[in-house]
C-alpha cells in the first residue's frame, strides 16, 4: 500500500511529486540575522521548497557544564574543543529573529518551519503559526517532545538516525496514540560529516512499508550523490544544511552545501524523481520513431529472378524496414522470386 501524500502548507509530500528539498540554515547564519536572511534569499534562488531552523537555547538543550562528557575533546569531531554550552551558544537562531525568517521565506514561496528542542519551543512554535515540526536525531526518544508535537495535529518529520527499530517503533506509537496522522520519517546518519558508505538507504523503502509513511533523507554527506540515490529508492523528502560559503567558517559549514550545489541537488533529485516512472515495455512515445533505425533484412547485392539468397546477399543492417532478423535462416539457400536492387527490404513475398 502506497502511503498517503501529506499537505504542508502549498507543498504536497507524496511519490508522485518532486522531492521536498529542505535547506537547514542550524547555526550557519553566524549569530548575523542579515546573513541569515541572504541564506534564506539564496535557498529560494535555488528553487529549495522549506527552510528549517533549530528552536533552542543553550540552557534548553544542555547544562552550564564544561568538563567531562559535556566537553568536546574528540580529535575526530568537527567541534573539538567546545563544551556543548558554549557549541550551542554560538550556533543558536536567536528566538527573536524567527518571525522575521518565517515572513521571508514566505514571502518567496517555500515553507518556514523548526525542530524545536524542548516543549517550551513547541509552545513559542505554535505561537509563529509553524506549518509542521521536525524532531531531530538525538531526540527521537524524548516522548514527552514527541507527544507535544504530536498534539499540535500538524505534520511531524522525525529524523531516525542511533535509533533502533525498536525505538523507532515506541517513538511512532507515541506520536500517532497522540493525534499525529502525518508523519514522515527521515534515514539520517548521525555524524558530521558523515561518510557514504554509512548511508544505509536500502533502509528507506524498508522504513516505509514497516511504518507505512512517507520517508526521506536528513543527509550529512559531501556533495549531493547520497540525495539523489535516496530519491531512486523512494525518499520524498530530502533535508541538507546549507551555508552561503563553505570555507566561512560556520559551525555546520563542512558538512553544509553552498547555493550551486544546494541548485543541483533541487535540479538533479527532480530528474531522478521523473526517471522512476513505472515499470514498462516496449516503445516510449519519444521512441516510435527509432523503430525506424532498428535491423532488419535488406538485399545487400543487385538479384535476379531465380538468384539464391546467400549471407553475402541478404545480411542484417540498419534501417529496420525489412523483416526481423531472427528469419534469416528461413531464406539462406532458397531462390529469390523477382528482380530486386541493393537495398530492397526483405518481404516474405520475395521468398
Amino acid at each position: 500500500m502506497k502511503p498517503s501524500a501529506i499537505t504542508i502548507g502549498n507543498k504536497t509530500v507524496s511519490s508522485d511529486s518532486h522531492p521536498l528539498i529542505i535547506a537547514e540554515l542550524s547555526g550557519n547564519h553566524d549569530q548575523s540575522l542579515e546573513k541569515a536572511l541572504k541564506l534564506v534569499d539564496a535557498a529560494a534562488l535555488a528553487g529549495a521548497d522549506a527552510i528549517k531552523l533549530q528552536t533552542y537555547t543553550p540552557d534548553t538543550i544542555t547544562l552550564n557544564v564544561h568538563e567531562r562528557e559535556f566537553f568536546i575533546d574528540d580529535p575526530g569531531n568537527l567541534w573539538q574543543g567546545y563544551s556543548l554550552y558554549r557549541l550551542y551558544q554560538k550556533a543558536m537562531t536567536p528566538w527573536e529573529w524567527t518571525a522575521e525568517i518565517f515572513q521571508r521565506a514566505q514571502s518567496l514561496g517555500m515553507l518556514a518551519f523548526s525542530t524545536p528542542f524542548d516543549l517550551s519551543a513547541v509552545e513559542f512554535l505554535e505561537q509563529q503559526n509553524a506549518p509542521c515540526y521536525k524532531v531531530a536525531s538525538f531526540e527521537n526518544t524524548d516522548h514527552a517532545l514527541l507527544a507535544a508535537v504530536a498534539r499540535t495535529g500538524k505534520p511531524v518529520i522525525v529524523s531516525t538516525g542511533m535509533a533502533s527499530l525498536s525505538e523507532l517503533a515506541e517513538s511512532v506509537e507515541v506520536l500517532r496514540k497522540n493525534g499525529c496522522d502525518d508523519l514522515i520519517l527521515l534515514k539520517c546518519t548521525s555524524n558530521y560529516p558523515a561518510r557514504p558508505v554509512d548511508a544505509n538507504l536500502r533502509t528507506i523503502p524498508h522504513l516505509a512499508e514497516l511504518f507505512q509513511c512517507q520517508v526521506g533523507l536528513s543527509d550529512h554527506t559531501p556533495g549531493v550523490g547520497v540525495s539523489v540515490a535516496a530519491v531512486a529508492l523512494g525518499a520524498t523528502v530530502i533535508e541538507k544544511h546549507f551555508v552561503l560559503d563553505r570555507q566561512g567558517g560556520e559551525v555546520d559549514a563542512e558538512f553544509s552545501l553552498e547555493p550551486n550545489e544546494l541548485k543541483m541537488l533541487v535540479e538533479e533529485t527532480a530528474r531522478a524523481h521523473d526517471a522512476l516512472g513505472h515499470v514498462h515495455y516496449g516503445c516510449t512515445e519519444k521512441e516510435v520513431a527509432s523503430r525506424l533505425h532498428r535491423r532488419s533484412l535488406c538485399i545487400a547485392e543487385p538479384m535476379r529472378k531465380g538468384d539464391i539468397f546467400t549471407e553475402q546477399n541478404l545480411r542484417s543492417v540498419r534501417p529496420g524496414l525489412g523483416l526481423a532478423p531472427k528469419y534469416l535462416p528461413l531464406f539462406i539457400g532458397k531462390a529469390i522470386q523477382r528482380d530486386a536492387d541493393i537495398g530492397t527490404p526483405l518481404s516474405w513475398e520475395l521468398l
